[in-house]
């Protein structure tokens, strides 16, 4: 996965300049395997929590619960990620506007 990541980083600026069509950015794309892991853990903790509801073992149970919350705070680290990069994307463009008024 990181050997991919890495590759999509080297490639990125060249892909860049070569096209002006939008395109998916290695931000955007570590954005999304880690909105899938928090998905995939939040999953992996259901299950064991229910795993441990049906035998009974109440360690399966905390476990689960405990991945379940792990998974929630990856999905707000990535909300908080989200909300960075719009702000920053709008103060982008509100001063590319205000260049552009001022030429």
């Amino acid at each position: 996965m990181a050997a991919l990541v890495i590759s999509l980083m080297i490639q990125w600026p060249a892909t860049a300049m070569a096209s002006h069509a939008p395109s998916v950015t290695p931000v955007a794309f570590a954005a999304m395997t880690d909105k899938m892991s928090a998905k995939a853990k939040e999953a992996e903790g259901k299950m064991q929590s229910a795993y441990g509801e049906v035998t009974g073992d109440t360690g399966q149970q905390i476990k689960g619960k405990a991945k379940q919350v792990q998974a929630s705070a990856m999905n707000a680290k990535e909300a908080v990620k989200d909300g960075t990069r719009s702000a920053a994307r709008k103060a982008g463009d509100a001063s590319n506007k205000l260049a552009n008024k001022i030429k």
